[in-house]
């Protein structure tokens, strides 16, 4: 048995020996990680640049995307920098980060999930109430609250997952620190310690998951009381691309952490980790942009104003060559 304190380094197995492959993993997840990046960003600006979006609905998923990004970025370039190396060592401090910015991040897109759920609910269910309800400090309340909330549901567990004494051969079969394959490690029985986690994952998912459900019984059962035909469609349609971000996101993590040891196979669970981390956060921007009219029609108008100024420069440029 040997302390935690004295591990050095740990490898992770990853996806695959073969070098070619490797390599089109590397520039699949380089581009990939860089849209994530890029269509996260263009949210965040267009929510702080356009007047029309300055909303709580808006606000709220300006700071979403800020958590996407900051989750990808938990596991995704370590993840890059061992396929282009060809290496799989990571070192004790730098997997302790990436599992501990990981869980954070993670616990807290599932609170703001919780959030813009709840903002949904006020804005169909209580629409005339909604400027006075969701004003600036209770939107700001809810997102201070979910960094809070997430960092002290997780800390105390952190400490006790930094203190487990752990034995060699320091392999985690994954292609990042996660708490199910590093507790494998421990030189206990882990009946109790896969336990706590499943009863931490299911807290942290379930529980806001269940408030996403309530908010949305609750708005399912306005639509279906308003009269006109048109006026149901618009409203669901303002619930369309928070619905599908839930569905995705749930569907991924419930089956990750939220199940029976042993009930699925270590590449299946590598994949949808995969889908949890990569392809989900991908997704988003685009689910939001396309299927939002007010974030499409400002990001035309920006695009237009980018390429006439570029274009004006293009002109002056010629002129003084001239």
């Amino acid at each position: 048995m040997e302390n935690r304190t004295k591990v050095t380094e740990f490898i992770l197995v990853g996806f695959t020996d073969v070098r070619w492959l490797q390599i089109l993993l590397f520039f699949s997840l380089l581009l990939i990680y860089l849209l994530i990046v890029l269509g996260n960003v263009v949210i965040i600006s267009l929510t702080l640049l356009d007047r029309h979006l300055q909303t709580p609905m808006y606000f709220l998923l300006r700071n979403f995307s800020l958590l996407e990004i900051g989750f990808t970025s938990a596991t995704i370039p370590m993840v890059l920098f061992n396929l282009a190396s060809g290496t799989k060592l990571i070192s004790a401090a730098g997997c302790l980060a990436q599992f501990f910015f990981y869980v954070i991040l993670g616990t807290a897109e599932f609170f703001m999930l919780a959030s813009m759920s709840f903002d949904r609910f006020v804005a169909i269910c209580k629409p005339l109430h909604y400027a006075s309800i969701m004003n600036n400090q209770l939107c700001s309340w809810l997102v201070l609250s979910c960094w809070a909330v997430s960092f002290l549901y997780n800390v105390v567990p952190f400490i006790f997952f930094f203190q487990l004494p752990l034995c060699g051969p320091y392999v985690i079969n994954h292609f990042f620190c996660d708490s199910g394959p590093v507790i494998k490690l421990a030189c206990t029985d882990t009946q109790y310690l896969e336990f706590v986690d499943f009863i931490l994952a299911t807290g942290s998912v379930l529980g806001t998951f269940i408030l996403t459900i309530i908010s949305y019984i609750n708005i399912l059962s306005t639509i279906l009381h308003i009269p006109s035909a048109l006026g149901r469609q618009k409203a669901f349609s303002t619930c369309v691309s928070h619905l599908t971000v839930v569905s995705i996101t749930y569907g991924s993590c419930i089956f990750m952490y939220i199940k029976p040891t042993g009930s699925s196979g270590v590449d299946l669970g590598k994949s949808v980790a995969l889908l949890n981390n990569v392809v989900s956060p991908l997704l988003n921007p685009f689910i939001y942009s396309l299927r939002n009219t007010q974030v499409k029609k400002a990001f035309l108008d920006y695009t237009k104003e980018l390429l006439s100024f570029s274009g004006s420069l293009k002109l002056i440029s010629q002129i003084v060559l001239i």
